[in-house]
């Protein structure tokens, strides 16, 4: 019996976990940069191992919003920028930046975005950045962003306006586009009917519970009545 509670438990943890998943998209739709994520089947649960949350960052560019802008910044292919919080390396897929009061380029949260040669202070003059990252002021090559592609995506682990990594990564092989924001990546149409399926299968797993739990206690009042 034990086995049957437990395996129904799972299942509706799995549902429950999906349904947060879906809710985090949607709540996300209108976030420049933000990539929609899965919840991954916990094959270790259903083996009677520790329960994990594991998700998984979909990967696919969201749309393009034109804003002329010199400094929004939108990648095409898979890539992230490398970004500074604290001491820390983050990646992130959002390039909506700024010139801060000392004149390095960082994210509007404050993070300093990375070049190769470090931290990127912008000196006034007119900014062209090039579909292959490269920096140039007043037409003068200043430095290249830095800007690389994942090799273990499930090695991502979303953080507040980006991700922290600790996979390999590789050569970055996309494009750059100057004066435009990538924006989220979710499609509102599949997570309403993702979380319409998920919703009626809780439903469904919930009618099991109830229904194994009026045989188990009809069963235990039988064996009361012998």
């Amino acid at each position: 019996m034990s086995d049957v509670i437990q395996s129904v438990a799972r299942a509706l943890s799995a549902d429950i976990q999906g349904i947060n998943t879906v809710s985090h998209n949607v709540a996300n739709l209108n976030t420049p940069g933000f990539q929609g994520v899965r919840a991954l089947p916990d094959f270790g649960a259903a083996a009677g191992l520790q329960r994990t949350e594991a998700r998984a960052v979909e990967l696919a560019d969201g749309p393009l919003k034109q804003t002329q802008r010199p400094l929004d910044l939108a990648l095409r292919g898979d890539g992230f920028f490398v970004i500074e919080r604290d001491g820390q390396t983050l990646l992130t897929r959002s390039g909506h930046f700024m010139r801060d009061a000392e004149g390095r380029l960082t994210t509007m949260q404050g993070d300093r975005v990375l070049a190769d040669t470090g931290t990127l202070s912008l000196p006034e003059g007119p900014i062209r950045i090039e579909r292959d990252g490269q920096v140039l002021v007043d037409g003068k090559l200043l430095a290249t962003l830095s800007i690389v592609d994942v090799a273990e995506p499930l090695r991502l682990q979303p953080v507040d306006g980006g991700y922290r990594y600790d996979g390999t990564t590789r050569p970055w092989s996309g494009s750059l586009q100057q004066g435009a924001i990538e924006q989220s990546n979710v499609d509102a149409a599949a997570e309403t009917l993702r979380l319409v399926e998920l919703t009626r299968h809780a439903e469904s797993v919930q009618r099991v519970i109830s229904i194994y739990d009026r045989t188990l206690e009809t069963g235990i009042n039988r064996l009361g009545d012998n």
